[in-house]
């Protein structure tokens, strides 16, 4: 992976993790959260995470090609080193999303009419699926602002100038 329309691809790529990684997670808490949200999102919500996680390492993989082609200065590595990171995140948003998908169908199939007991008996897994949810989440959408951010600053560093040139038109 190179250029498309003479960008490199990872400039386009980042786009997609940076919309789908917060997507996927909210999406992750909230069927965690309510199963009628899980049951009605039902197998998008793991095939989103499957999308997500597949994103994680092309893009990474242009970005790795992109630092071979720029200047290498500190700030490029240590956004490569953060978005080396982000895997186990994905992957862990994509696992986590397949088990409340299963565990969704698994309780639709023993039938909506289950007695009290049967319920009360699944709230505990409830409460972990969704206390790991959103603690998994939250990482990966902070990993994600943490990349992001030293990217910004690795593409911008003394990129520009601090004031309008006054040279343009004042549209």
């Amino acid at each position: 992976m190179s250029l498309v329309n003479g960008l490199p691809v990872h400039i386009l790529l980042v786009h997609f993790v940076v919309v789908l990684v917060p997507l996927t997670a909210l999406a992750l808490v909230a069927c965690a959260i309510w199963p009628r949200a899980a049951r009605r999102m039902g197998v998008v919500l793991p095939v989103l995470a499957l999308v997500t996680l597949v994103s994680v390492p092309l893009t990474t993989q242009a970005g790795e090609w992109l630092e071979g082609h720029v200047a290498g200065n500190a700030l490029v590595h240590r956004h490569a080193e953060l978005g080396d990171g982000l895997l186990p995140w994905a992957g862990g948003l994509f696992l986590l999303s397949a088990a409340v998908w299963w565990a969704t169908g698994r309780t639709a199939g023993s039938g909506s009419g289950a007695s009290g007991t049967t319920r009360r008996s699944g709230v505990p897994v409830r409460v972990a699926a969704a206390v790991l949810s959103l603690a998994v989440a939250a990482g990966a959408v902070v990993d994600v602002y943490r990349i992001g951010d030293s990217g910004a600053k690795a593409a911008w560093q003394d990129g520009f100038a601090k004031t309008a040139s006054g040279g343009g038109d004042d549209h």
